[in-house]
């Protein structure tokens, strides 16, 4: 595809993207119109990007935004460091793979939601307890992609490298991390966005300072039209957490023939 046809491509997604927002704007705006729902459950959308203009006007809000992504930024650097590490141990020595498949297995299915009292008891209505939950699911996705990653390192090459005296760490550098690397960066990709999720669960239930709070705290009173406002902060945050991984993605793994394919279409 020339950069031509690439460049309308791209224009063209923009356009219909931003047509789609306005479309779904356009029906919100209806339906709270219409009646069909209360106006103290649907405020019309333009109520509530008011309001939302209003939030981003005050200092508080940037106060409980920075604390969900200090939360959620800290529980996703916790998960992915533990799961690098112990997923590429765990990969390069075949006994504790075997070992540990079954509580792998076991473990990583079950709903960080379901950990939440857990972490309560353990660590009380804190941060601490919040960052928990946050780290368990972003944990096992990565550290599966790492255990997969090493798994498709090239028979052949590792025995040409251990034939030409490369030692462990050298296997290690030059070998298996180049191998796992795409694994990785998809699985931080899928954790970054898990962590945020629950990391607005964790703030909602425990009751942590953060978005998750204050969207409780919006529901109790009730302010429907803050309440809406911040859902759609959160959903904003989300696109953001997924551009930055897809960027960050783009650039680590340039060389990677199926990001230099991506970009040339």
């Amino acid at each position: 595809m020339t950069s031509v046809a690439a460049a309308a491509a791209g224009r063209r997604q923009r356009v219909l993207g931003v047509v789609g927002i306005l479309g779904f704007l356009l029906t919100w705006e209806l339906v709270a119109l219409s009646g069909t729902v209360s106006r103290t459950y649907l405020p019309t959308a333009s109520t509530t990007l008011l309001r939302l203009g209003r939030e981003l006007t005050t200092p508080g809000f940037w106060a409980i935004l920075a604390d969900t992504v200090i939360t959620w930024s800290a529980g996703l650097a916790i998960a992915v460091v533990a799961a690098v590490a112990l997923g590429t141990v765990v990969g390069l020595v075949p006994f504790l793979e075997r070992a540990t498949h079954s509580s792998v297995e076991f473990l990583r299915p079950i709903p960080s939601v379901a950990i939440i009292p857990l972490a309560v008891l353990v660590a009380g209505l804190s941060r601490e307890a919040a960052l928990m939950v946050v780290v368990y699911a972003p944990f096992w996705q990565v550290f599966v992609q790492v255990l997969h990653g090493v798994a498709d390192v090239d028979p052949v090459a590792r025995d040409t490298a251990r034939s030409y005296g490369l030692g462990r760490l050298h296997r290690l550098r030059h070998l298996v991390l180049p191998t796992a690397l795409p694994y990785v960066i998809t699985g931080v990709r899928l954790a970054a966005s898990i962590a945020l999720v629950l990391t607005i669960t964790a703030e909602l239930v425990i009751g942590n300072p953060g978005l998750g709070r204050q969207i409780e705290l919006y529901r109790s009173a009730p302010d429907a039209p803050g309440l809406y406002a911040l859902v759609l902060v959160t959903g904003g945050l989300g696109i953001l957490v997924n551009l930055a991984a897809r960027a960050a993605e783009r650039r680590l793994l340039h060389w990677h023939p199926s990001v230099r394919r991506e970009a040339a279409l």
